[in-house]
């Protein structure tokens, strides 16, 4: 069973979470997710059974995208409502400010890591470290943000709701702490929805509970994906030697207008999985043997 499930994480559930379930109902031990969601989170979650665990880090698409909700006039530890509070402050921020300073975080932009956060460093989760009062220095990373626009707002409650289309590793919480501080009035993330990751949208989902009970039909097949890489078709001979880890001489492959890099490999019958096109070889990069 090599395959990926759309999962509509529902809030309160850790992405891990969610691998256990799939787990569980499966019996498979080779179960992974694309993309870490926090646990007050919803929206899309890729989870890849059997040796297609190993697309995670291989996928063509890392856009992703989001719908955040967030509160002026306050900060937490952890950036979101489920921290505890540092700071209050008046607000004197409405839709127009907020409106007239997003240009500024959109583009290629620098973040420091929150220390809430899945990183690791010494060897040890952030996380791990901030629950037990332990701030370490984190180097500011740059990140892309291709979209960002104001959704709705009320100035009244002072919440607002955003869309934020950016790339992998971006934090929506301090994305959202940053607008605060630059508003001079503290922002606090309340609810968050990714609504695009790998290529698949929350339309393309389903929930926990309709995944299993509805298992076969929920399961798409491994090389959907992988769609965005171009495909390279094999003969029988060539698709045993592939399965079995050999490279495939380019010469051997007529036809081949594919530039180099990673690519679907087909056989006469079914996906093979992922190679590497170089100047005279296709390499094997990850290969899926019927299990």
């Amino acid at each position: 069973m090599n395959g990926f499930l759309l999962i509509n994480k529902p809030a309160g559930m850790t992405s891990f979470g969610v691998t256990a379930r799939v787990r569980k109902k499966t019996g498979m031990k080779r179960v992974g997710h694309a993309g870490t969601l926090d646990p007050m989170a919803t929206g899309v979650l890729p989870v890849f059974i059997g040796q297609a665990a190993r697309f995670c880090d291989l996928l063509p698409d890392h856009t992703k995208g989001y719908c955040a909700r967030f509160l002026l006039g306050y900060t937490t530890d952890t950036l979101d409502s489920t921290g505890a509070v540092v700071q209050r402050f008046p607000v004197h921020a409405g839709k127009a400010e907020l409106e007239a300073l997003l240009p500024r975080f959109t583009g290629v932009i620098t973040q420091v890591p929150p220390m809430y956060s899945a990183l690791k460093q010494n060897g040890r989760r952030l996380y791990d470290l901030a629950r037990q009062g332990v701030e370490v220095e984190r180097p500011p990373r740059r990140v892309t943000i291709h979209r960002l626009a104001l959704i709705r707002g009320d100035d009244l409650s002072h919440t607002y709701e955003i869309d934020v289309r950016c790339t992998k590793g971006t934090y929506i919480r301090t994305l959202i702490d940053d607008i605060g501080r630059a508003l001079g009035c503290g922002a606090v993330m309340t609810a968050l929805t990714r609504t695009f990751a790998c290529g698949f949208s929350l339309a393309d989902c389903v929930t926990l509970e309709q995944a299993e009970t509805a298992f076969e039909k929920a399961v798409l097949p491994a090389d959907r994906a992988v769609e965005g890489y171009p495909a390279v078709t094999v003969t029988e001979k060539q698709a045993v030697r592939f399965l079995n880890g050999g490279a495939l001489d380019r010469a051997r492959l007529p036809g081949l207008s594919v530039p180099a890099g990673l690519c679907r490999v087909y056989g006469p019958e079914r996906f093979l999985g992922l190679g590497e096109l170089r100047e005279h070889e296709l390499a094997v990069k990850c290969a899926l043997n019927q299990e």
